[in-house]
């Protein structure tokens, strides 16, 4: 329980700071892609190396793939159907020949039909989270987070001993 309330505080920490919200958008949908594809797969792989090439931010990527695995699980059945529809199209069975006797492309295990599934799936929503998380970054820190930085609560909060401590704490241990 511990280990989730440390993540949503992050989260929350993550949202309130002077990161660029394309970065945490972006960071949010590489980390759909982690978390509706399968994990022991190459495609995870590459995810991963994007993450740490890009200026990406790597937090706001594993929390949302913790999240949306749990989503995944339950797309489970879409995603079948999905893979299904596209490893049957007789056009492109040539083109599943071809890669299945490449070196390196079954690693992949794109003949599986969750796979293949999660995959065009999530390779074809990844711009829609994009676009809705930077749309609700955007709008939580011009409303959630000024309302609530400049309420009377949070100021009487910052002007405790308690505060200032944990503040001095968080500059020297991040």
């Amino acid at each position: 329980m511990t280990v989730i309330l440390k993540q949503i505080f992050q989260l929350l920490k993550l949202l309130n700071s002077e990161t660029g919200t394309h970065q945490i958008a972006w960071g949010v949908a590489l980390g759909f892609v982690l978390g509706m594809t399968p994990v022991f797969s190459l495609q995870t792989v590459l995810v991963i190396l994007l993450l740490l090439f890009l200026r990406v931010q790597i937090g706001a990527a594993l929390l949302a793939a913790f999240g949306f695995k749990f989503i995944a699980y339950l797309l489970d059945p879409v995603f079948h159907e999905v893979g299904h529809a596209v490893l049957s199209n007789a056009g492109l069975k040539p083109t599943f020949t071809t890669l299945y006797n490449m070196p390196i492309v079954p690693w992949t295990r794109f003949y599986n039909t969750i796979v293949m599934g999660s995959g065009v799936l999530s390779l074809a929503l990844t711009p829609v989270v994009f676009f809705a998380s930077l749309f609700l970054i955007k709008k939580y820190r011009k409303n959630v987070y000024e309302k609530i930085r400049h309420s009377k609560i949070m100021k009487a909060i910052k002007a405790t001993g308690f505060y200032k401590l944990y503040m001095k704490y968080e500059e020297f241990y991040g």
